[in-house]
């Protein structure tokens, strides 16, 4: 009911400030009659004058005051008939000015509005917004309805098969393999079997127990997002907290999270994720030019307006192309965004170095991709670079059973 009093208030007052204008104009209009009596009177006040000084006699001042005074009761007359018009006209006016407001409020507000929806306030809608994300679909119900939408790779051989049919049984048997689970995940995802990858790297986390790394999470996140075209489920929402436990700073993680928070309608949260992440990743950093593609929406949704991002010319690996395509992209498309992602950031590594974790992503991606001979020379050059570094080879050596390139 306040909804309704305070837009009728608004509506009356924007309608008494059209006609009080209105009325002004009218005021300030000179009609003919209105011009004529002032011409009559100042005639009359001519002879008055001219009979002073001599001009004119008596008689002839008499004949032209009749005269002038006929002239002035007729314009006198026509003043009266106009504005009887004039005010017949303000009266339309008045009431097509009060018809245009309140109608054209109404036939916004049935367009833009929310007919027969109560209040909602900001708190209100906060928690109905925490609801559904608590409420959101779960990881297995989000890959049943993409099915059949994400790209599916070549055909592989048919000895190829035969050797997948051996280590799912294998696995079968020994459900705690570490190594078995790791080919297991990584050759699914080769297949186009994402579901079953999911499966097999969380079977492979649960195995490690307490051994398991913010590598193996970030490689089911991964799998996860992209068994599902793009969508952050509860079960990865679970992971990505418990990387960014061990490594708030982590780049993909915090991509990732903010995704999650402009997927469940807090865009609000999202912007300061994502702003933070452009401002403290490096120009070549494989989620940059996703952030900065997706960011000025992000923005908008949260109310800010003076967001600017960072020069294009900041960001050599990336061109307006990039940006431009990534505006437009579908869940089908993510699995190239992902190798995208990939290139950027064996790109960055190759140029200009990056810490143990960097090339232990990079290795471990590649694997889960099937690119095994790139993730088989990365692991090579890693151990190169990081002989002396017995923790960072530990991560390549980890990195290495996740990709399926132990040796």
């Amino acid at each position: 009911m306040m909804f309704w009093i305070v837009s009728v208030a608004i509506a009356l007052a924007v309608a008494g400030l059209l006609i009080g204008a209105l009325r002004a104009a009218r005021l300030r209009e000179v009609t003919i009659a209105n011009s004529d009596i002032a011409v009559y009177k100042d005639q009359l006040a001519e002879v008055d004058r001219d009979l002073a000084r001599g001009i004119v006699t008596e008689a002839e001042a008499e004949a032209v005051r009749l005269e002038v005074s006929r002239r002035l009761l007729e314009a006198d007359t026509r003043n009266i008939e106009e504005n009887a018009d004039q005010k017949g006209q303000s009266g339309i006016g008045i009431v097509i000015v009060v018809a245009v407001v309140f109608a054209g409020g109404l036939g916004t507000y049935a367009l833009l509005g929310a007919p027969g929806y109560g209040d909602l306030p900001m708190k209100a809608r906060l928690a109905a917004l925490e609801t559904a994300r608590a409420e959101r679909p779960r990881q297995v119900a989000a890959e049943a309805e993409v099915s059949g939408q994400l790209p599916r790779p070549a055909a592989p051989d048919a000895q190829f098969l035969e050797l997948m049919e051996r280590l799912r049984a294998a696995v079968a048997e020994r459900p705690s393999d570490i190594q078995g689970l790791t080919f297991l995940a990584q050759n699914e995802a080769r297949l186009g079997n994402y579901s079953a990858s999911r499966a097999a790297q969380e079977q492979l986390i649960a195995a490690k127990g307490t051994d398991a790394t913010t590598l193996d999470r970030m490689t089911l996140v991964d799998i996860m997002v992209f068994a599902t075209g793009g969508y952050v489920s509860p079960e990865a929402e679970a992971q990505l907290r418990a990387v960014l436990d061990e490594d708030s700073n982590n780049g993909a993680a915090r991509y990732y999270y903010g995704l999650l928070e402009a997927q469940a309608g807090r865009a609000d949260r999202a912007f300061a994720i994502w702003a933070r992440l452009l401002e403290n990743s490096p120009p070549s950093a494989p989620w940059v030019p996703v952030v900065r593609a997706e960011i000025m929406d992000v923005a908008f949704a949260a109310g800010i307006t003076n967001y600017q991002l960072p020069p294009v010319s900041a960001l050599p690996a990336l061109s307006d192309d990039d940006i431009e395509a990534a505006n437009d992209m579908t869940p089908q498309e993510r699995a190239e965004m992902i190798q995208g992602m990939v290139g950027r950031l064996a790109d960055r590594l190759a140029i200009e170095g990056g810490p143990p974790e960097d090339w232990a992503r990079l290795i471990s991606t590649l694997g889960v991709l099937g690119d095994t001979n790139r993730a088989r020379a990365i692991a090579a050059e890693a151990e190169t670079v990081f002989a002396s570094n017995a923790s960072a080879l530990a991560l390549i050596a980890n990195a290495r059973q996740q990709a399926g390139i132990a040796e």
